[in-house]
């Protein structure tokens, strides 16, 4: 019989009879081994257990310490609930079910939305179906069989995928959970041996959903569920679900009176009188970071002519994303980002070398035309404001000025108390450019992140079109990864725009822009913010830094006094003077959450002083007025968390 030679991650190899599945070279190693195995890594392609050796080949055998079993485990998951719901609902009609970062999701054409109860039935039988331990089998069928078998069975959409992802092909790739009678999927895998290795998982709840993302297509109920390697994880998890639903920004802003929404303006929020002083703080907090470095706020318009948007390009590319507006027979879009205003702008006058680094940083709301079945809370918006800038440099100036950027990104993460990781975005398959100016910018990036400290992983092909780019990730409070800041190199809108300066050779060149944004747009980094916090700022970010709470109506005239002069001071302050009891007015600034609570009494009167309560410490004593205020403006301006 003849042999192939596997080579194993360690570099030694062994020869295997041609023919013999990863299973086998699995078993080949170690009984320990062989038990573990959830699929292959061959010559860098994830397989099944069950593909068959034909050729030398560097093989590795996954196991659940490896990185792709849980996406490989939660793929599996999502075909056990496709089996399940076809076993319960045998009318539905199955269209596609990846794993995600998350979990999970499988979509459904169904005769009603799924309910509470549905979902209930559907966990038992997954579970029925694990414990049988079935096979997952991958069958190569004729694709003219496939096409066939799923008409008959009355999935008009497996089909059109068997159309759409095999042209060309004559057979395609199917797999079943123990039989076609039990469940069968077009996919391409691979799946983990059987179903007895799923035992952690959990359904999680549904949506409305549409063929492809498009509204225009089928309506679909889509089902979301969550699986780990062990039942700790899912413990874990499901443990975060449920503070994260406790810190939903949609909940805690309208409990702490921060915004709301009204049908007439989808995705537009009203900011409420505290929601618009945590806007405007956030929003003052990025001009004084920025100003000091260097950067020029300006405003652009809102409205532009279309041959704007036709130069920019985002008029065949992005049309169908913005607001247009019809004006006197002229059309018009409102701007979805600033990077073309800022453009016309560097463009309205002659530039040097010398004026260069030039950045300009700009909140003018944008508008954006999303669908609204995306629109959530904050996190996705129609009219939305960023801190936005873009910086005009050099080639030479590239990897200093994304130098400064990291620093700047650096230092505000850590007054939120966010930490961060970074993303290299390398030259993509389809770019721009010339491939010596990819490498010249991409060393740029690359040198400018290893001086500066930041942790960062390289992300190859993830650039833009236009150029190569920095992501940042930030962690919430409870684990959550969060995108925020973006730097990113652009070479082709200069070109676009003919941008110019006149440089020290008193010839003309062409600058390179960088787009940049640190909390990308303030609705969305305030919805973090929020969950981050659970809606207890820190005092120097608070929309209520204190209130002042007399115990009696006595004492309302001394109460308004000492309001008055924490507002002199700089701080936002209230005054509760409700005839209330006292425990009712402190356990109310508990639940709007206010750093500090201050109570008067006839004590305090007399002796001109205030009863200092903690939102986290409780009672820390009495003191003077001007003791209490020196400390809370020592604790802003540290921007204590």
């Amino acid at each position: 019989m003849s042999q192939v030679t596997v080579t194993l991650p360690d570099g030694s190899s062994r020869a295997v009879p041609a023919g013999a599945s990863v299973a086998d070279v699995a078993a080949g190693i170690s009984p320990r081994l062989a038990k573990a195995a959830l699929a292959g890594v061959v010559d860098d392609r994830l397989v099944d257990l069950s593909y068959r050796l034909d050729r030398d080949a560097r093989v590795r055998i996954v196991t659940p310490d490896s990185p792709e079993a849980l996406p490989l485990y939660r793929h599996s998951t999502a075909h056990l609930l496709a089996a399940a719901v076809t076993n319960l609902f045998p009318d539905v009609q199955c269209g596609i079910g990846p794993a995600t970062d998350e979990g999970f999701f499988y979509d459904f054409v169904v005769p009603r939305p799924f309910v509470p109860d549905d979902l209930e039935a559907i966990e038992r039988k997954m579970k029925e179906l694990a414990a049988q331990d079935l096979p997952y089998e991958r069958q190569i069928w004729p694709k003219a069989e496939a096409e066939a078998f799923f008409t008959g069975r009355g999935e008009p959409l497996k089909v059109q995928l068997i159309e759409e992802k095999t042209p060309g092909q004559d057979t395609v790739s199917c797999y079943t959970i123990k039989d076609r009678d039990t469940f069968v999927d077009f996919c391409t895998g691979p799946h983990v041996p059987s179903t007895g290795r799923l035992k952690a998982f959990k359904l999680l709840n549904t949506s409305n959903a549409y063929w492809k993302g498009d509204a225009h297509n089928q309506p679909m109920q889509r089902i979301y569920g969550t699986a780990f390697l062990s039942d700790a994880e899912l413990k874990a998890h499901l443990a975060r679900l449920e503070e994260a639903k406790k810190r939903d920004h949609r909940k805690l802003g309208r409990e702490l009176g921060l915004f709301t929404f009204h049908p007439w303006a989808p995705g537009a929020a009203f900011w409420l009188g505290k929601g618009t002083r945590l806007y405007n703080a956030l929003a003052d907090y990025m001009r004084e970071v920025l100003f000091p470095a260097g950067y020029q706020e300006v405003k652009t318009p809102i409205v532009f002519n279309k041959a704007l948007w036709e130069t920019s390009g985002h008029w065949s590319f992005y049309r169908e994303n913005m607001f247009l507006i019809e004006s006197h027979d002229e059309q018009m879009g409102m701007k979805p980002m600033n990077c073309p205003g800022h453009f016309l702008l560097y463009a309205s006058e002659v530039r040097s070398y010398r004026d260069l680094p030039l950045r300009f940083h700009e909140q003018t709301p944008l508008h954006r035309n999303e669908a609204s079945g995306v629109l959530a809370g904050l996190t996705r918006v129609r009219q939305f404001s960023q801190d936005d800038a873009h910086c005009f440099v050099t080639q030479d100036q590239i990897g200093e000025e994304v130098a400064r950027l990291l620093g700047l990104v650096q230092r505000v993460y850590r007054d939120f108390d966010l930490p961060f990781a970074a993303k290299l975005g390398t030259r993509p398959a389809e770019f721009l450019g010339e491939v010596a100016t990819w490498d010249h910018a991409e060393a740029q990036l690359k040198e400018a992140l290893d001086r500066s400290g930041v942790p960062y992983a390289l992300n190859a092909g993830d650039g833009a079109f236009y150029g190569p780019k920095i992501d940042f990730d930030v962690t919430d409070a409870i684990g959550r990864k969060w995108q925020l800041a973006t730097v990113q190199l652009d070479y082709q809108m200069p070109e676009r725009f003919d941008l110019k300066y006149t440089g020290a050779d008193n010839a003309e060149h062409r600058p390179v822009v960088i787009h940049r944004a640190i909390f990308g747009s303030l609705e969305r980094f305030i919805a973090i913010l929020i969950e981050h916090y659970a809606g207890a700022f820190p005092l120097w970010l608070a929309p209520v830094q204190a209130v002042v709470l007399p115990i009696a109506d006595r004492h309302l005239d001394y109460a308004a006094g000492v309001r008055d002069r924490l507002e002199a001071a700089g701080l936002q302050a209230e005054l509760d003077g409700r005839q209330e009891k006292i425990g009712y007015k402190i356990r109310q600034a508990q639940l709007q959450k206010v750093p500090y609570m201050l109570v008067v009494g006839d004590r305090e009167v007399d002796e001109g002083q205030v009863a200092v309560r903690s939102r986290t410490g409780g009672d820390q004593g009495s003191r003077s007025l001007d003791e209490f205020i020196a400390a809370a403006q020592d604790e802003v301006q540290r921007k204590a968390s």
